[in-house]
């Protein structure tokens, strides 16, 4: 595959990834029960809405066709639907613990996006994002933590 069309191939791949987390934070934030954690999932929704649009722009500036859409198959599509189960029992520990699964999942598809050669201005970009997805986890996972004290 050409270097560049890799770097395409990679930037699509995290915009989808960004788009899934949206619609999972998405389905978290509208059928959440504590009001705090629907306000933190609208948050964390908004900023992969933004990682997204700002990779489909990479993507377009390349001379590439960005991928609009989320997932249909994968990983982050299970995860996303198993968001949508978790979330129709309003049960806020079950939420968290599925949306770190969702997170694990990105933080790989990053970590595995930074293994590729990346011209310097994008790897910039996705560093960034990276530790954005990186704050995401660590943050869910203290409040799943905290959640589980609580449930105890």
């Amino acid at each position: 595959m050409e270097d560049a069309e890799k770097v395409l191939k990679v930037l699509n791949n995290l915009a989808e990834v960004s788009r899934d987390g949206e619609a999972g934070f998405r389905t978290c934030a509208a059928d959440g029960s504590d009001p705090a954690l629907k306000a933190y999932f609208e948050e964390c929704a908004q900023r992969c809405g933004r990682a997204a649009e700002l990779l489909a722009r990479e993507v377009e500036s390349r001379g590439g066709k960005p991928d609009l859409t989320g997932s249909v198959s994968g990983a982050v599509h299970r995860a996303f639907l198993n968001i949508k189960a978790v979330v129709a029992s309003r049960n806020d520990l079950a939420v968290l613990e599925e949306c770190e699964r969702g997170e694990d999942f990105a933080l790989r598809a990053y970590a595995s996006a930074l293994d590729v050669d990346l011209p310097a201005d994008l790897r910039i970009i996705v560093e960034s994002q990276y530790m954005g997805v990186k704050q995401n986890h660590d943050r869910i996972k203290a409040l799943r933590d905290e959640r589980r004290r609580l449930s105890a």
